[in-house]
């Protein structure tokens, strides 16, 4: 099906220009529930975010590498236009929390339905629930549950933060790699029986304050899904920046 052949290359984010950087005995060394606060108050200072580049998808069914550009405005909506050699336009998707709008440009038809987690799992192949897609994309975790909760583990390896979590009621072991200089996170696992989401962030660049990575790999050990997303360009927190979709009125509507 070409919905999923095209939408599945629908995910995850980000490369880094870097700054000159400070020796280590010159920052500021943070206690643990000074930096969740502080990552978790850079995550929601994102209201909006524009990035254009390439991804890539390997997953036992499909594999393929694609040109790109991504619309987020939170909390609820993410637009991808994906596109082919020459900059021809393959398709355009909408997702939010209810429902998604997937344009494939080349048969003239649009699919439109509910979002649900079969949706999610169809359209971004990996299996992540979608307010967490929207910060893997921006290379961000959300951190709210463990805002007044202390780390199981706390420790400072060379230049990384190193904080383990671990859930006794879900059985889920959450572990974070923070770079000391940029508060930006540079590795991401989530473990349990269901899950081994293995996420890595690299190529920092600070916009508008915040450490944003340029280069994005997300993957699920366990389905053997792997999504890498290399971005070019990146714009944040812009008044101009909005989702500007419309299905061609002669275009097939087809429920999914």
């Amino acid at each position: 099906m070409i919905l999923y052949e095209l939408a599945a290359l629908f995910i995850a984010l980000l490369f880094i220009k870097c700054s000159p950087s400070k020796a280590i005995d010159e920052i500021e060394i943070l206690s643990a529930d000074r930096l969740i606060n502080k990552l978790e108050a850079n995550r929601r200072r994102i209201k909006n975010f524009e990035g254009s580049g390439t991804i890539i998808v390997n997953t036992p069914t499909l594999e393929n590498t694609a040109n790109f550009r991504i619309v987020i405005i939170k909390p609820d909506s993410i637009f991808l236009n994906i596109l082919g050699p020459f900059g021809i336009e393959l398709g355009q998707a909408l997702v939010t929390k209810k429902d998604f709008v997937f344009y494939d440009a080349l048969s003239n038809t649009a699919y439109i339905g509910q979002t649900n987690s079969e949706t999610l799992q169809n359209i971004f192949r990996i299996d992540l629930p979608f307010t967490n897609l929207i910060d893997a994309l921006i290379g961000s975790v959300n951190l709210t549950n463990h805002l007044y909760r202390k780390p199981d583990d706390f420790n400072i390896i060379y230049d990384r933060y190193n904080l383990t979590y671990y859930d006794h009621i879900s059985g889920n072991t959450t572990n974070y790699k923070i770079d000391v200089r940029r508060l930006g996170i540079t590795d991401y696992s989530l473990v349990s029986d269901e899950f081994n989401i293995i996420g890595k962030y690299s190529n920092f660049e600070i916009i508008d304050n915040v450490a944003i990575p340029f280069n994005i790999i997300v993957e699920n050990k366990l389905s053997k899904q792997k999504i890498e997303v290399n971005y070019k360009k990146i714009r944040v927190n812009k008044s101009e920046i909005k989702i500007n979709f419309q299905i061609p009125d002669d275009a097939d509507i087809v429920k999914w």
